[in-house]
């Protein structure tokens, strides 16, 4: 056979129906529009989110898309096909510069959303996200699709959030006393709360510690921890003032509970999957150090150092 036009035309040609055929035709006729098992119909509220989500171009850093290969971020459902028949488009994303969003609903109170659209590094002071203060009353909108995200699964979660943001505002209304009670005892499990924290204070932990504060906790507790970050004006109850915790049986391991597990209801997001063990500990200790003037590091109960330990 020679390589004339009309072989390289029509040899072409085949190859791109071959290609549509495999890629658009099969997949279509394929296609099982069955909803999943953790689909619901988006309200009205959700669905301008979803216009203003799309407008904004949010699915250029955000995909929505768990796959089999994902498991080690966290996500807990595979994506499935039955997930989208409501989507048109379908905001599956090209790629993540931001976190994929498939499950964020009730991940976070409504009023970390908030402080987290205004600006993002009020919350993530890490974060690339541009700020998104300008959408005004819309940002209301963007939290319920975002809000939304997971469905069925969204909704048990956002129950949990709004339970437990009752109970919270309830303690922090009680004052400081009751609220520190609830907070360290209430909610930490009594294990945790006589655990000190295992690590030596060392010039070179504190300044570990210090590093991580700065990358993850001071845009809500502020730079001198008493809870005045800027996103502090977006958020309620208000984040944990540090600096009046002193002889209020604060120990590491209530700490690294909190950072561990966050606080379900308040904008206290857990950690225990961006932060290894080491890291929470000491954060936990940079904050008993230098916020709180009391720290437990390395007291009795204690175990054996680590073979790395001074």
């Amino acid at each position: 056979m020679k390589m004339t036009p009309v072989a390289v035309v029509v040899g072409s040609l085949l190859i791109l129906g071959a290609i549509v055929f495999m890629v658009v035709y099969v997949p279509y006729a394929t296609y099982d529009e069955t909803p999943s098992e953790i689909f619901r119909e988006r309200t009205a509220e959700e669905a301008a989110g979803r216009k203003l989500y799309i407008a904004n171009g949010c699915v250029y850093c955000h995909s929505q898309s768990i796959r089999t290969i994902d498991w080690g971020m966290g996500a807990e459902r595979i994506a499935q096909a039955g997930d989208y028949v409501q989507d048109q488009p379908i905001l599956l994303g090209s790629q993540r510069t931001g976190v994929d969003l498939s499950q964020e609903g009730g991940e976070h109170p409504d009023d970390w959303h908030m402080a987290h659209f205004v600006n993002p590094r009020y919350t993530r002071p890490l974060s690339i996200m541009p700020a998104f203060a300008y959408l005004g009353d819309d940002l209301e909108t963007l939290t319920r699709y975002v809000q939304g995200l997971g469905f069925k699964q969204a909704d048990r979660r956002m129950a949990r959030q709004r339970f437990w943001k009752k109970e919270a505002v309830a303690a922090y209304e009680k004052g400081v006393e009751a609220n520190a009670e609830w907070l360290n005892v209430t909610i930490v499990p009594e294990g945790w709360r006589d655990i000190p924290n295992p690590y030596p204070t060392t010039e070179a932990g504190l300044a570990r510690g210090r590093k991580i504060y700065q990358d993850f906790c001071i845009g809500c507790h502020g730079p001198v921890g008493d809870g005045m970050g800027p996103a502090q004006p977006w958020i309620y109850p208000p984040p944990y003032n540090f600096t009046i915790l002193k002889n209020r049986k604060i120990s590491g391991g209530i700490l690294y509970y909190h950072l561990m597990n966050g606080i379900t209801g308040t904008a206290m997001p857990y950690f225990k999957r961006e932060l290894e063990s080491q890291k929470i500990w000491e954060v936990g200790n940079f904050v008993a150090v230098y916020f709180i003037n009391q720290s437990d590091a390395n007291t009795a109960p204690r175990g054996i150092d680590s073979a790395w330990e001074p």
